[in-house]
C-alpha cells in the first residue's frame, strides 16, 4: 500500500490518497492535488504557490500537472542545492516536512500496521489520524 500525502509549509496534511504499491508517484500527483480539501489562494492575486516534490515526481508530465492546478513546481535533488559564499544551503529542500508528517501517521498503530482489509477503511483512518494532526497541541507545562 502505498500513501500520497500533500501538506501545508509547516506540516499539517492538506490531501492524502492511498493506492497500491504498484503506482508510480508521478500517477498519484493528480489525484492527490484534486483530494484537496481546503482552497487553496489564488496564486495571481495573492502568495506564488509552490510545491516541493521529490524525485519521483521529477519530469514534464508532473510538472505541467502542478502548474494546471496553479502551483510552481521545485524537485530539488539531494546535493543539488545551491550554495552560498560560506558553503550553507541558500534554499535547502524542504521534503524532509512531508516525511515528518509521514513519520507523525505513522505512530498511529492503526495505520502503521494495516488491519484494515478495505483500501476506503484504511484511507478513512488516515483522514482521522490527519484531523488529530491538524488540531492545535496543547502546552506540556503545568501551572501549580
Amino acid at each position: 500500500m502505498k500513501r500520497t500525502v500533500l501538506t501545508e509549509a509547516e506540516g499539517g496534511p492538506i490531501a492524502v490518497v492511498v493506492a497500491g504499491a504498484n503506482v508510480h508517484d508521478s500517477m498519484l500527483l493528480q489525484d492527490t492535488l484534486e483530494a484537496v480539501v481546503v482552497d487553496p489562494p489564488n496564486p495571481v492575486t495573492e502568495l506564488e504557490q509552490n510545491l516541493a516534490m521529490d524525485r519521483g515526481y521529477r519530469g514534464k508530465p508532473a510538472d505541467a500537472t502542478a502548474r494546471v492546478f496553479g502551483y510552481t513546481p521545485h524537485c530539488k535533488q539531494i546535493g543539488s542545492e545551491k550554495l552560498d559564499a560560506t558553503g550553507e544551503k541558500t534554499h535547502p529542500a524542504r521534503r524532509w516536512v512531508v516525511e515528518r508528517t509521514h513519520a507523525w501517521l505513522n505512530g498511529c498503530r492503526g495505520i502503521l500496521i494495516r488491519w484494515c482489509k478495505k483500501s476506503s477503511n484504511y484511507l478513512g483512518n488516515i483522514k482521522l489520524a490527519c484531523v488529530a494532526l491538524s488540531q492545535p497541541r496543547q502546552s506540556s507545562v503545568h501551572v501549580r
